[in-house]
């Protein structure tokens, strides 16, 4: 069963890599998910090919494995300015290592006689505490780079998708923690009461499958959430962190209120803060203190108010006209949901009601 479970995870491993790299605008998260995959699915292989040198397999941690890539590719996602650098190939080191070590030694994977003081016992140790740091470490680190990600969205996007939210990837990484601390569960149980436990490879390596399959679809809809860092640089060039005067957040914010009076950029269902950094010529971080400071509202509610403003206009307008929804994607919204739910926090009623009651 574990080399029917082994070929499986190495052959879909290797082909939810190459899907993801052969998508048409490749990204830094793409490319660390598709080596990602690739790992796996030679940690796949590897344990096969266990089964028919060695006629068991041998000592290896799919968390030093996963840990790292899967931090990585969370910041690839939620940090803005991530560059890929051969530097960040370092977090593989301890994975690689024991895994030589493993095969050196020729280390069992089983937890029988675990903590016999043999030959072997300090790389035993070794491998149990380099695991368990791993899991706390980096999976906490993950944890806080999504939820903090999706904290900061409001500030960015003027419409949130759910691309934007990647609240898939906060669901594999909370349900990866849970198989962790399944796994450890499992594992000292079995080291306590010294019985073999054959089902634990199952478990393991059938979970890893799992994650295998939830990558490679997901990681194949994921686009990336920030335009390249340079591309906004070029245009601003480097600003001072410092705060604003209150001169110059009174200019920002008359230059930013004049520009959404005149060209209404909020009509385009795409803007973000990146746009409009660009277009004004003026660093983000100093937009959103202005909003925060001057404005008193996020990115998000800033446009989205002037959005349900143009909508009331068109619904007197042209609300025997049109519908309500086709009003609403013109004036800025890509989605019915979204709509209606902006609308009914700002107005305190459905566009329905408004219309109703304004008589159209």
């Amino acid at each position: 069963m574990m080399e029917t479970i082994a070929w499986v995870g190495f052959s879909q491993g290797m082909f939810a890599a190459i899907l993801v790299m052969a998508k048409k605008e490749r990204s830094d998260s793409d490319r660390i998910l598709a080596a990602w995959l690739s790992l796996l699915a030679i940690e796949f292989l590897l344990h096969a090919a266990d089964y028919r040198i060695f006629g068991k397999p041998i000592l290896s941690s799919s968390f030093l494995l996963f840990n790292p890539a899967c931090y990585l590719y969370v910041r690839s996602l939620t940090i803005e300015d991530f560059r890929l650098r051969p530097v960040q190939l370092l977090h593989l080191l301890p994975y690689i290592s024991v895994k030589l070590i493993a095969y050196l030694l020729r280390e069992p994977y089983e937890l029988e006689g675990y903590f016999e003081q043999d030959e072997s016992f300090w790389f035993r140790i070794l491998f149990s505490v380099a695991s368990v740091l791993s899991w706390i470490i980096y999976n906490s680190r993950s944890i806080l780079l999504v939820v903090k990600h999706r904290r900061g969205l409001e500030h960015e996007f003027s419409t949130i998708e759910s691309r934007e939210k990647v609240g898939w990837l906060l669901f594999v990484v909370v349900f990866y923690n849970l198989y962790c601390a399944a796994a450890i569960v499992i594992g000292a149980t079995n080291v306590i009461t010294g019985s073999p436990s054959p089902v634990m490879h199952v478990y393991s390596y059938s979970t890893m499958l799992a994650m295998v399959y939830i990558l490679g679809f997901y990681g194949l809809w994921q686009t990336s959430i920030y335009p390249p860092k340079e591309a906004v640089d070029e245009k601003t060039g480097p600003y001072s962190r410092n705060p604003l005067s209150a001169t110059r957040r009174r200019q920002i914010r008359e230059e930013l209120t004049t520009y959404f009076d005149l060209e209404k950029p909020y009509l385009n269902p795409g803007l973000n803060m990146n746009m409009i950094s660009q277009r004004l010529d003026i660093p983000k971080h100093q937009l959103t203190e202005v909003l925060n400071t001057e404005i008193g509202k996020n990115f998000f509610s800033f446009v989205n108010e002037y959005r349900i403003t143009e909508v009331k206009k068109q619904l007197v307008e042209k609300g025997d006209i049109y519908s309500i929804e086709s009003i609403g994607f013109e004036c800025g919204f890509n989605s019915k949901s979204t709509f209606f739910t902006v609308f009914k926090k700002i107005t305190g009623q459905t566009p329905m009601q408004y219309k109703t009651k304004a008589g159209i």
